[in-house]
């Protein structure tokens, strides 16, 4: 129970650190994808560690590590999303779609930026490396941030994917949805409906939650920094709030169960 604490105590810490005003938002604004990459290796040698001489894939330690492999995979997919992509252009995702949503609405004014960096960095930091820490801690007993985390994955890929067919061209992360993502999310969707099939649901589940996260993500940025029907700080509210949801959805069948 002390070691559950002293975890909950650290990745409230961490995020704390990330979100409050503590002078170092500008910098974090504009390098936080660096951060994140600069931090694979560290987070690799605690794989090792934790994977150790003993390990066993015994009471299903093995979701947490599919959950902390999820994490870097998206990690290297923010790289070229945000830091440098294909073409070595730097921050060319926050480029990239709002260009796209100035299109979409017909707005003239290329001054008008929906997506704001900070937008940018709270989504990444909220729905993905938040999630991504609480899909680890809450493996192998509640699996639901595991599910979503999975989702939030295959999803993304989708809209990459659907954005580069429509326009026919390449967009910042099209390279690791295709290479990556794609594969990871199939490779886990046929691992759980071949060894755990009583989960479908949740993996139906955790898509459903990645969806709206996304209508979240969209519609909340749009009422934010477009319409001004609400403030940029509320949105920012709401998405920490979703990517926290899942920590409150029971599975309907879990490991433990079966």
């Amino acid at each position: 129970m002390e070691n559950k604490h002293l975890l909950t105590t650290s990745v409230a810490l961490l995020f704390l650190m990330l979100w409050l005003p503590l002078g170092q938002q500008d910098f974090l604004i504009n390098h936080w994808m660096k951060i994140g990459t600069y931090a694979v290796p560290f987070i690799l040698i605690g794989v090792f560690l934790f994977l150790g001489e003993n390990y066993s894939f015994k009471k299903q330690n093995h979701f947490r590590l599919i959950a902390l492999l999820m994490l870097l995979a998206y990690i290297l997919h923010q790289f070229e999303e945000h830091w440098i992509d294909l073409f070595g252009n730097h921050y060319a995702f926050y480029t990239y779609n709002n260009n796209f949503i100035r299109t979409v609405l017909s707005e003239t004014d290329s001054s008008i930026n929906p997506l704001s960096k900070a937008s940018v960095f709270v989504i990444n930091t909220s729905l993905v490396w938040l999630l991504g820490f609480l899909a680890i801690w809450r493996s192998p007993k509640h699996l639901f941030p595991l599910f979503s985390m999975a989702g939030i994955i295959v999803v993304n890929a989708f809209v990459h994917i659907l954005a580069a067919v429509v326009n026919f061209t390449y967009n910042p992360g099209l390279l690791t949805s295709l290479l990556i993502f794609v594969p990871c999310y199939g490779l886990f969707a046929r691992y759980i409906l071949k060894k755990y099939p009583l989960n479908k649901k949740n993996l139906f589940s955790g898509l459903l939650w990645a969806f709206l996260a996304h209508v979240i993500m969209i519609g909340g940025m749009l009422a934010a920094n477009y319409y001004n029907v609400i403030s940029e700080l509320f949105y920012f509210g709401i998405l920490v709030a979703w990517s926290i949801i899942p920590v409150f959805v029971f599975n309907d069948k879990t490991i433990s169960d079966m």
